[in-house]
């Protein structure tokens, strides 16, 4: 399919908390970088050209910025490049982050943050950002523990005003459920996509069911996660890819798209052709015969 000026509001809406977004989002991750994220010794990315992406996304109707105070290279911040580029915000673009997981200046991982110290890592990322709040936090988890001291700490933050709404990332149900006895709970963030991570497809319906927002991250790059989509296509989706004259990657987004109403994608590109095609995904409508055939990707 060709982009053409297909806009974001081609996915539909949905709500987190108060704050209306189109369903097509944007992903910060790969914008400090070159190449894998987070992959040692990186060569920053290119500072104007992140800044023209970012710009573009929402003059394409891009009203929702995923990013983390973690997603930085030796060079370059993706809260810094999204301050520059968008400040001053407008009134409906809603910008999520994530805490949790922590690197030290050299770019190493360090132990996921302690309860008591999320409220710096709020505040790292209101002073990047340039804001006064923020519109959505979510708690990214690295372990089955049980999360509730964790987010507990964020909903005392949430009651101070610092922070608007919750969400929660890489959760199991179960790691849900404590968080929503402690506070509401706007949208999951976990790893899935077609063919990758079908386990997810319980938790996925849930949410729905909830009114909870399912938002996957890796919905085109799959298993291949931060380096980006690894291996061959398979052949049904290039089969499908042509029929509707799109590319694998809008196939993919489609499908995620079409999982439910309440599911939000957040695909990331310093490229703006690449953004304009991820962008016009949202208008792809996959048949009933395609989704059929898709499932059988799915499952196998």
């Amino acid at each position: 399919m060709t982009s053409g000026t297909i806009t974001a509001a081609a996915s539909g809406t949905w709500t987190l908390g108060d704050l209306k977004v189109n369903r097509v989002g944007f992903g910060a991750m790969r914008l400090p970088q070159r190449g894998q994220a987070f992959a040692p010794g990186a060569t920053p990315g290119d500072r104007d050209q992140a800044i023209k992406v970012l710009r573009r996304a929402v003059e394409l109707g891009v009203d929702h910025i995923d990013t983390a105070g973690f997603y930085f290279s030796s060079r370059r911040s993706a809260n810094e490049l999204i301050n520059s580029a968008l400040s001053p915000y407008a009134d409906d673009l809603v910008i999520a982050t994530k805490v949790g997981p922590r690197r030290d200046a050299s770019g190493e991982w360090l132990p996921q943050a302690t309860p008591d110290q999320l409220r710096g890592e709020v505040e790292e990322n209101l002073r990047q950002l340039g804001r006064d709040h923020l519109d959505l936090v979510n708690l990214r988890l690295s372990g089955p523990d049980s999360i509730a001291d964790h987010f507990g700490a964020l909903a005392a933050l949430r009651d101070a005003g610092l922070i608007r709404h919750l969400g929660v990332s890489n959760v199991s149900p179960e790691q849900l459920a404590q968080a929503q006895a402690i506070a509401p709970v706007v949208c999951v963030q976990n790893a899935y996509g077609l063919g990758h991570r079908p386990e997810q497809d319980r938790l996925l319906r849930a949410c729905g069911e909830q009114g909870v927002a399912f938002v996957p991250f890796f919905a085109i790059a799959g298993a291949g996660r931060e380096a980006g989509p690894s291996g061959g296509e398979q052949d049904e989706v290039l089969a499908i890819a042509r029929a509707h004259q799109a590319s694998p990657a809008q196939i993919r987004l489609a499908w995620a798209l079409q999982r439910g109403p309440h599911v939000l994608v957040i695909p990331g590109t310093g490229d703006l052709g690449h953004l304009a095609d991820n962008v016009a995904a949202g208008a792809l409508r996959l048949t009933s015969d395609d989704l059929a055939r898709l499932e059988t990707v799915h499952q196998s």
